[in-house]
């Protein structure tokens, strides 16, 4: 079974996608990990994320892989880089470069393998269940208002000991919406056979039984 969640940053997909792989035991893929692991390797040699030709190249010469243990991994050349890719700076080039059509089939073709490989997994993104695996056996299309979402990654950083401001972080996320939303190739928006799920006045708790109950009812007709 394939299991796809998608949505704009801060919906809360990522935390629910984990928690669902682990409760499942199946595979969990981050594809936006992928994209940050470039867009940290990007700002490491120096490149504009605008010289769509040096970033090709750049991926074309990079390996990335994922490895589900205790805690999700990340390895860029083999380097974990796991938290180093969490920034709101990374999240920035990240969706810049998600705007090359090349940048994106390579590594939609890596997920493809290691979704195929893995053969139960619950893979979240921005395009999962309309481009990588439009023939997933569940899609989800979660989302919430934009200041909601910034609320939340306001107390996340605060937690972590950040000095961050929420107008900041509320542009930050309207900007990326705009990006992820309006670029040609692949842009963040529901699947047709997506269920909706708008997390703006739910608790983590809440959207987490929701879906484990959607997942469990088509498991029993499997």
């Amino acid at each position: 079974m394939i299991i796809a969640i998608d949505g704009p940053a801060g919906s809360g997909k990522s935390t629910i996608a984990k928690l669902l792989a682990k409760e499942l035991g199946f595979t969990y893929i981050d594809t936006g990990a992928m994209y940050r692991a470039v867009a940290l390797k990007i700002k490491r040699l120096g490149i504009d994320p605008d010289n769509k030709e040096a970033v090709i190249n750049v991926l074309k010469e990079t390996d990335i892989r994922l490895k589900n243990n205790e805690e999700i991994k990340v390895f860029l050349d083999g380097e974990d880089v796991s938290s180093e890719i969490r920034t709101e700076e990374i999240g920035k080039i990240a969706s810049k470069i998600a705007r090359y059509t090349e940048v994106r089939k390579i590594l939609v073709e890596m997920q493809r393998k290691i979704g195929e490989e893995a053969k139960n997994a619950v893979i979240e993104g921005r395009d999962t269940g309309t481009v990588i695996f439009p023939n997933a056996d569940i899609k989800i299309f979660m989302t919430a208002k934009p200041e909601v979402r910034a609320e939340r990654r306001f107390k996340e950083l605060k937690e972590k000991g950040l000095n961050v401001s929420y107008d900041e972080i509320l542009k930050e996320i309207v900007e990326r919406d705009k990006l992820d939303t309006t670029r040609k190739d692949s842009p963040l928006k529901p699947a047709k056979d997506a269920i909706i799920i708008d997390t703006s006045d739910k608790t983590l708790k809440d959207v987490f039984k929701e879906i484990l109950s959607i997942v469990r009812s088509r498991l029993s007709t499997k």
